[in-house]
């Protein structure tokens, strides 16, 4: 039997982002879902904050490919198509029909094709996150990004040109160098590497999930 195309994958991951609401409404009755849709940033009574809490998925060979809510996992498994390889055991999910392990990790039970791909994809999120959330002029905490050599003079879209920036530093910064400011960068942007930074859908690290990502 040949290992299943691009297709499949998506109908196992991609699609779920669409049909969730569906898939839980009909499987999962979660004690706590009237506290979600009123605030669905808020904590659970175990202190979770809900859009926090999610799952990485890996492939039948172990490799890592993305990251998905705890529901979109669950309904992988009552599928057949995951299994867990590691859940939260203090925090299980209240279900229709029992109770289910909130994982950690789900590995899938049939092996997906996924192309293969040329460096980590450059996303605002991912500057941050390469740049611990600092700023790289000041070193306060950072939630914009900036071009290290403006964009309006030039400066392209690249990791090695990118840099997280706190507000106060980019609106002072404008268009100007680092070197006409009289700055200096207290890190050096380039492009990050490793695993971890291959996958969809990670923007922190995650303690249980280390194990699977090593590079």
């Amino acid at each position: 039997m040949g290992s299943p195309d691009m297709s499949e994958h998506s109908d196992a991951i991609s699609r779920l982002h669409h049909s969730e609401a569906l898939s839980i409404g009909q499987c999962l009755l979660c004690f706590h879902s009237q506290t979600r849709r009123s605030n669905p940033t808020a904590r659970t009574p175990c202190g979770h904050e809900r859009h926090l809490m999610k799952t990485l998925v890996l492939n039948a060979g172990y490799e890592p490919l993305a990251v998905v809510s705890y529901r979109r996992a669950i309904v992988l498994v009552m599928t057949g198509k995951a299994m867990t390889l590691s859940h939260e055991a203090d925090h299980p999910v209240f279900g229709i029909s029992g109770l289910w392990e909130r994982p950690n990790v789900v590995i899938l039970t049939r092996y997906v094709k996924v192309p293969m791909t040329q460096g980590v994809p450059l996303t605002r999120r991912g500057v941050l996150r390469r740049d611990n959330h600092r700023c790289a002029y000041c070193g306060k905490v950072a939630n914009t990004i900036d071009h290290v050599h403006p964009k309006s003079r030039g400066g392209a879209d690249v990791w090695e040109n990118l840099v997280a920036a706190c507000v106060r530093c980019n609106n002072e910064k404008a268009d100007k160098t680092p070197r006409e400011m009289g700055w200096s960068l207290k890190v050096q942007p380039k492009q990050p590497h490793g695993t971890s930074w291959l996958v969809r859908g990670i923007d922190r690290d995650v303690p249980a999930w280390n194990d699977y990502l090593a590079a």
